[in-house]
């Protein structure tokens, strides 16, 4: 059941059309545990795998493993996190070319925004549908509350492939403390969601018993045969603070199969939650145990620790599911990996850390001198897998293509290309001037800076302000003062100043000065793209409504009820303090978007509203 790739990611039938349809250097795509079969150094032929047609609460293949992305759900509750419904359309686009079975695009109660984002990846991504016939299932999150499950089946109905997730807790503390409900209400609850679901016309339906790692284990029976009974067809099993030890779980997840009545008719599933480091290892855990469906973000972002790495689940399915696993397999396009990780990180804010498993940048590095010794023998020494097998390429020297001030806006298309990034003519513009910027300033640019370049024009917010100048002056000898040049929604440019304790905190009060919206700044950092004084900075910063504003950014959240949201905004520039100022208004302009967005729904007799939007407007044209 060897498996090869070929550069789109899809199935190859043998190691001879692989050889044909891939360039010179592709051999390198196949994991180096593919390119050997018992000691023999050719590649093996590939026997196709076929993802099984979708049907809900069966799967004809008994190794298929779905994947279920909560990226757009789970993932969008980080701290900071906030996306915008472009944002939200386009990692659903990439999700979909990743080749995940499922997407959870949201909790479309949360907010109008949330709801008409989920709504709008429901119609575009959940109807459009792959050469190979696969198209990925839209799901909507809903507690059990039945104005709650008429939102979300609104939602996603119009996909090809709709799917409303219910939960509720399990737990004893959870029951006592959060519901205050008895076993019997909590099932009643759960029954009745089911059923409701199923009288809307929902037959994909996901249930969850939220804590399920520390819920008494016949109480779970109980509850998931009841729902089963009333027409559940997947049940997820979370294990909501990674509380459960890998074999603790897979006990759970093979107890659950042998005991709830009903459970050879549904897909069993899990969802962990990474508090103890230990997400990846339990969904694999689960797997291994017959759960057939995992519940995963990229870069394992979400709440709190986080939740299970797509990237490490799948990649360790790629390498070890045959010989380990079963003959486990998934759908997934491996070579989409690392643009995916990219998006999302630069779209949600969240910074990747540098040593993380499989997309981090330090992952595929090698600064040993035994390491680098070993490397250049023989590439297997030191790497499991490569590099372009999860879509990052490098050249054959592993120092990456470097363009400079003379490099054309051709070179730039091409290497950009090459980092997995598909411009448009104006995209591209809009990159080739800030490239040549920066390359009449630095001797050599690196994929770094322009990968930091394309998130810093590409992944912007919808532009409400513009940054058009600053200028700075600070020092010892008086208090910091800054002058910017902004372009309102009106597309009027103006001037403000600002004094602060610093630059940095000067240009945000020059920039305060015109938009006029009060933003509590919450958490501040900046970095540099590559070594050297020459280096390109970038820089994240998470803010929140302030003052007479503070209560104008609230949303629904699945287990926290009313929360105030927080936005994030990113910025690069070789100047530092630019830097700060262009990501300062990107959060600004994300805030702003969100409110205004609100009201707008509001004006309709959606929500209430107290005139922010309005307000906001005529801020831009008094300035």
């Amino acid at each position: 059941k060897m498996r090869s790739f070929n550069v789109q990611g899809a199935p190859c039938s043998s190691s001879r059309q692989f050889a044909a349809a891939a360039p010179p250097c592709a051999q390198r795509i196949l994991f180096p545990q593919q390119r050997r079969l018992r000691g023999k150094s050719t590649i093996p032929c590939a026997m196709p795998q076929t993802r099984p047609p979708y049907i809900p609460g069966r799967i004809d293949d008994p190794n298929y493993l779905r994947i279920f992305d909560t990226t757009l759900r789970d993932g969008e509750q980080s701290p900071g996190a906030t996306l915008t419904s472009k944002e939200k359309l386009d990692i659903a686009r990439q999700l979909s070319k990743l080749g995940v079975d499922i997407i959870e695009a949201g909790f479309p109660v949360a907010s109008p925004d949330d709801f008409d984002a989920v709504r709008n990846i429901a119609r575009i991504v959940g109807n459009e549908v792959h050469a190979d016939g696969y198209v990925p299932v839209i799901c909507g999150l809903s507690r059990t509350k039945l104005a709650d499950l008429d939102r979300a089946w609104e939602a996603v109905k119009e996909a090809k492939l709709p799917r409303v997730h219910t939960f509720i807790a399990t737990s004893e503390i959870h029951m006592k403390h959060k519901l205050r409900m008895t076993k019997e209400q909590v099932i009643e609850n759960a029954v009745t969601a089911v059923k409701h679901l199923r009288s809307l016309g929902c037959n994909d339906i996901e249930f969850s018993p939220e804590d399920a790692g520390r819920s008494d284990l016949e109480f779970l029976y109980q509850i998931l045969g009841e729902v089963i009974k009333a027409g559940a067809t997947t049940i997820n099993i979370p294990d909501t603070t990674g509380w459960n030890l890998p074999h603790e779980f897979g006990q759970v997840i093979t107890a659950i199969k042998k005991n709830t009545p009903g459970a050879e008719n549904v897909i069993i599933s899990t969802h962990c939650q990474n508090d103890l480091g230990l997400a990846t290892a339990n969904s694999l855990a689960g797997a291994m145990a017959g759960a057939r469906q995992v519940e995963c973000t990229i870069n394992g972002i979400g709440e709190r620790a986080g939740n299970a790495s797509l990237e490490e689940v799948v990649m360790a399915i790629g390498l070890r599911g045959d010989a380990q696993m079963g003959g486990l397999y998934t759908g997934i396009r491996p070579v989409h990996i690392y643009p995916t990780s990219r998006l999302v990180s630069d779209c949600s804010g969240m910074m990747v850390q540098p040593h993380k498993a499989i997309v981090g940048a330090n992952a595929f590095s090698h600064e040993s001198g035994i390491h680098q010794d070993g490397m250049l023998k023989n590439r297997e020494t030191y790497e499991i897998m490569t590099p372009e097998a999860i879509g990052l390429n490098r050249a054959s020297d592993d120092a990456g293509i470097v363009l400079g001030k003379h490099s054309g806006r051709n070179a730039l298309n091409t290497r950009l290309k090459a980092l997995g990034y598909n411009t448009g003519i104006s995209e591209l513009d809009d990159v080739f001037k800030r490239f040549k910027a920066l390359a009449d300033k630095k001797k050599l640019v690196t994929d770094e800076d322009i990968i930091a370049l394309v998130s810093d024009e590409l992944h912007q917010p919808q532009m409400i302000w513009e940054l058009l100048d600053l200028q700075v002056v600070c020092g010892t000898m008086g208090m910091p003062t800054a002058t910017v040049q902004m372009k309102g929604p009106d597309g009027i440019a103006r001037i403000g100043v600002g004094v602060g304790t610093g630059p940095v905190d000067a240009a945000y009060k020059a920039i305060d000065s015109l938009v006029k919206v009060e933003a509590e700044l919450t958490d501040y950092s900046v970095s540099s793209v590559t070594e050297g004084i020459e280096a390109l900075a970038t820089t994240r910063v998470i803010i929140k409504p302030a003052g007479k504003m503070s209560d104008q950014a609230v949303s629904e959240h699945a287990t926290m009820g009313k929360v105030n949201r927080l936005f994030s905004g990113n910025g690069a520039h070789e100047d530092i303090v630019v830097s700060s100022a262009r990501a300062y208004n990107s959060a600004l302009n994300k805030m702003i978007a969100w409110i205004s967005q609100h009201e707008k729904q509001a004006v309709s007799g959606k929500v209430g509203t107290n005139g922010v939007g309005q307000a906001l407007r005529a801020n831009a044209t008094s300035s």
